[in-house]
């Protein structure tokens, strides 16, 4: 009797074991949840399957073969691609590496302190922010969300943000089955050491909860974004600034490559933003093309502003440097494109990223080192300068490498004031402010320059008046008249007026091609010439000025001598300049090379006669040149019609026409007193 009381009570405890024994070694888990006013963190763990069958969102299935996965982040988890904290590792990171496209994830919670019924009782589930890269969500087998596009062509998937979902309004009370359909991009799994599925646990609680935790999560989302809204907001004023400065400088091109740069970087800041906080741009868009082919094209115009503003010259060597630039830059552009959607899968075999990333990062090195020893030159040629730019270049170069660095775990996401700001933001605020104190210094040095030369051009002004003084000298037998009307401080236009012992009066006035200080100098060199010629000979003055100019000037020189004697005998000879006017008509003279072409040089003469009474005008092209508003020339016929008038008022006439060169008109007029004497 002892015994069978035993068995008996034995009984039950064997049949009890029995049938654990019979039951599946990893049956279903349930977990326990109770829902008031709160949250639950669904951090599982979380049945896990790689592979897609639309069955598997069916609370019936059975996924007791399946593995698990854990959601809970480890304490201080950062994610090394963006640098938010909370991260969880996907798939590839949980014994699936290189696996790509879908996988699902399943979780059965049993719901209770809720009632089905009430608005205010509704459920939601808040997905997290960090997942790759589109997922379908089904609660009893019901899909109650989606983020992306499946479709029979291919998934459509945008930039992670955050997203809630509603429960079925007449969901019980009990177990609910929750299942996650999951698609990753292929690249992803390739570029990303931790990529697929979730990196955060979803919440799971009341809807009103939800939404103020979602409202909380997206202005966290835009205090973690606010380095990048204060990045295109300074870029603008940055292009700005760039293109007014090469608009008051057009031949420091310096400028033209910082306000592109500026300019790529605000469109590519634009287009992200977009992506990270709308759907309008979506993983098979050409707009995300341009997301991955931008920042290649803006690191080259990095690399071209700092080789101008280095001034490092138009070499062949630089030529090669910049056309290894740009041949890096598009072939960089080119692997983005093909690395990234939508062309990626489609029309490259999935193992040529096996070879196009390694070539991607090769071809930054190579940037890299272009800015080095730009850099580095820079420094030799100005180390001031090039010391000020060194940290910026520095900053550029060490972003360029930011994939040696992640494999190193060298951080390249930093916090300030709650706001994380990645390394490539840092360096692009840092260039600009380096770039910044650069151009200031610049214009500093420049507007010394530009008082020196002030100080120089009124030194060449005071110089060039004493040379063509304004006030002819005593000219017995003839009236002198002259006005000259430089188009800067100073110009190239001469003349000279020479009263010889016999009554006779030397007359020469040429115009130097060009115009300014240089055109000055060889005006000085004229005039010195003039001063120590010995003979008055129209003929040989200019052979002799010939002889003085040519292989010391690059351009050339119009001239015209005349020499009056006391009695009104000319004789002219010209070199290239404009004939002069008696009476208003143009004379007839022979026309020869300009001064300082060749080596020697043969000049006509022509002979006239002066009566009394007689005026001769002379003037440079200057008057003729003259433009208006219309660009129409002054022109010989209106220069002819004036020609009889006084000097001040041809000069002036011209000048109100449209001033764009030197003017000078010197006007001899033969008076009767000398006549008078001699008779």
């Amino acid at each position: 009797m002892r015994r069978i009381c035993f068995f008996l009570l034995l009984l039950p405890v064997l049949v009890l074991g029995s049938a654990a024994q019979n039951a599946p070694a990893s049956s279903p888990a349930v977990a326990q949840i109770t829902l008031g006013q709160s949250v639950v963190g669904l951090t599982g763990p979380w049945k896990f399957h790689i592979g897609d069958n639309q069955e598997w969102a069916s609370p019936e299935f059975d996924d007791s073969g399946w593995s698990l996965m854990d959601l809970t982040s480890l304490p201080g988890s950062v994610d090394p691609n963006t640098g938010a904290r909370g991260y969880v590792p996907g798939w590839t990171a949980h014994g699936y590496p290189g696996n790509a496209g879908y996988a699902w994830y399943r979780l059965r919670v049993n719901i209770e302190g809720t009632a089905a019924q009430g608005a205010s009782q509704t459920l939601a589930i808040r997905m997290p922010d960090e997942f790759d890269d589109a997922y379908q969500i089904y609660v009893n087998g019901r899909l109650i969300g989606e983020f992306g596009k499946f479709t029979s062509r291919g998934i459509i998937y945008y930039d992670n943000r955050p997203v809630a979902f509603s429960l079925p309004a007449n969901l019980p009370t009990g177990p609910v089955t929750i299942a996650i359909r999951m698609w990753m991009d292929p690249v992803t799994a390739l570029l990303q050491e931790e990529a697929g599925g979730l990196h955060g646990a979803p919440d799971l609680g009341q809807a009103s909860v939800i939404d103020a935790l979602l409202r909380l999560h997206w202005e966290a989302l835009y205090h973690s974004g606010a380095s990048r809204f204060l990045e295109m907001a300074v870029q603008p004023l940055a292009m700005l600034i760039a293109f007014c400065l090469l608009w008051f400088d057009r031949g420091e091109l310096a400028y033209l490559w910082l306000g592109l740069s500026c300019t790529v970087s605000f469109v590519f800041l634009t287009l992200s933003a977009a992506a990270s906080y709308t759907t309008w741009i979506t993983g098979d868009s050409f707009a995300w093309l341009a997301l991955v082919a931008l920042p290649p094209v803006q690191d080259g115009l990095w690399i071209l502003f700092w080789g101008y503003w280095f001034r490092l010259g138009r070499t062949v060597q630089m030529k090669w440097l910049y056309r290894i630039t740009w041949t890096c830059v598009l072939l960089l552009a080119v692997a983005a494109c093909l690395l990234y959607r939508p062309l990626y899968g489609r029309i490259v075999p999935v193992h040529a990223s096996v070879w196009l990333s390694p070539f991607a990062d090769v071809l930054r090195g190579v940037l890299a080192l272009i800015l080095v020893w730009i850099t580095y030159r820079g420094i030799r040629k100005d180390r001031t300068e090039g010391l000020l730019a060194l940290p910026a270049a520095a900053l550029v170069v060490v972003v360029l490498n930011g994939q040696y660095l992640r494999l190193l775990h060298v951080q390249t996401y930093y916090s300030f004031f709650g706001i994380v700001v990645p390394l490539a933001q840092i360096a692009t605020v840092v260039s600009l402010g380096m770039i910044t104190i650069l151009m200031l210094r610049r214009f500093m040095q420049g507007q010394q320059q530009r008082e020196q030369w002030k100080q120089e051009m009124e030194q060449a002004r005071q110089m060039q008046s004493l040379l063509i003084p304004v006030t002819p000298p005593n000219t017995p037998g003839f009236a002198v008249e002259s006005v000259y009307l430089p188009a800067q401080k100073v110009g190239g236009d001469f003349f000279r007026v020479a009263p010889g012992e016999d009554g006779s009066l030397l007359i020469v006035m040429g115009d130097v091609s060009g115009k300014g200080l240089k055109a000055a100098m060889t005006v000085s060199t004229i005039v010195g010439a003039l001063r120590n010629e010995k003979t008055r000979q129209p003929a040989k003055v200019l052979r002799h000025l010939n002889g003085v100019l040519h292989g010391q000037i690059s351009g050339f020189v119009t001239c015209c001598a005349a020499l009056i004697a006391a009695d009104g005998a000319m004789t002219i000879a010209n070199a290239g300049h404009l004939a002069p006017y008696l009476n208003g008509k143009e004379l007839t003279v022979e026309g020869c090379l300009p001064l300082g072409i060749v080596e020697e040089g043969s000049y006509q003469e022509t002979s006239y006669s002066l009566a009394a009474g007689d005026r001769l005008t002379f003037i440079s092209d200057g008057v003729v040149e003259a433009t208006n508003e219309k660009r129409e020339l002054f022109g010989f016929e209106r220069v002819q019609a004036i020609s009889h008038q006084p000097t001040q008022a041809i000069a002036e006439a011209a000048k109100k026409f449209g001033q764009e060169d030197d003017i000078s008109v010197l006007s001899v007029t033969r008076t009767a007193k000398l006549k008078a004497v001699l008779a």
